[in-house]
This record gives structure tokens, C-alpha cells and sequence, in this order.
């Protein structure tokens, strides 16, 4: 059975209560549950990792360098400037998947750049929590296609 790891960073844990006229009401669990619900359809375990240290983002990451066929990434904030995430995605071999719920590109400036979207194989923006729904599809087509 295929495995996708979803790695969640800093301030992901506020899912439903942080600017839900950005990130929604939906909270961090139920994103969770959906994509499990996603990958039963699909013939897919997901695993799910959130932390607000960038230490531990970076672990995971090397981590399922062995353990699973793919990841999505949602690097919050550590997106704009976290080269150590950037050069741990670049380091292993399993395709990665960047997802935000917002559009950066339509927030500040400051958002406008991410460091980790040239090591990853594609980027998702601004439909909400739907693009996680998408990076998994498009990942589980990838993954897949390697049977």
C-alpha cells in the first residue's frame, strides 16, 4: 500500500481559529480525516505531521525519505525564508507537493517568494483546504503511475 506523508508547519495547529476569513473554520483534524476518507477511496495510508519547529519539519522530511512514497508540505511561514527545509526536501528522493490555503502571491510582499517551490514538483494556492485534496490526487496519480 502507498504511503504520503502531509507535514503541516508553524501555526497549522490554529486551523479554524486563526483568520478564518483566510485559512476557513475547518480545523487541522478535520483536514486530517478528509484525507484519510481520500486515501481508503484511493488505496492510500496518510500520515500527518505538524509542528511550529522547524527542527522537526526538517526530521520528517528526511524521515520519509524511507518510509513513504510521497509528501505534501505545507511549510507556513518557513516557506519564505527556511533554506534548511528548502535543502531537506531537495535531499531526498520521494516528490513533494507544496500547498498553501491562501494565495500568497495576493498577501504581502514578504509572501510573495517561496525558497521551497523549486525543490518540490509542483505548488498549490489559494483554494483553501481543496488544495490539499488536489496535491493528493495528483500525488496518488504520481505514485501510482510507479506500480
Amino acid at each position: 500500500m502507498k504511503k504520503v506523508l502531509v507535514i503541516n508547519g508553524p501555526n497549522l495547529n490554529r486551523l479554524g481559529v486563526r483568520e478564518p476569513g483566510v485559512y476557513g473554520s475547518k480545523t487541522l483534524e478535520d483536514l486530517e480525516k478528509e484525507l484519510t476518507n481520500l486515501g481508503e477511496e484511493h488505496g492510500v495510508v496518510f500520515t500527518f505531521v505538524q509542528s511550529n519547529h522547524e527542527g522537526v519539519l526538517i526530521d520528517a522530511i528526511h524521515e520519509a525519505d524511507e518510509k513513504v512514497d510521497g509528501i505534501i508540505i505545507n511549510p507556513g511561514a518557513f516557506t519564505h525564508y527556511s533554506y534548511a527545509i528548502r535543502d531537506a526536501i531537495a535531499s531526498i528522493s520521494k516528490p513533494v507537493i507544496e500547498v498553501h490555503i491562501s494565495n500568497i502571491h495576493k498577501r504581502e510582499e514578504f509572501r510573495h517568494h517561496s525558497v521551497t517551490a523549486p525543490v518540490t514538483v509542483g505548488q498549490i494556492v489559494g483554494l483553501g483546504l481543496y488544495g490539499y485534496h488536489l496535491a493528493a490526487l495528483a500525488l496518488i496519480q504520481q505514485i501510482k503511475g510507479d506500480e
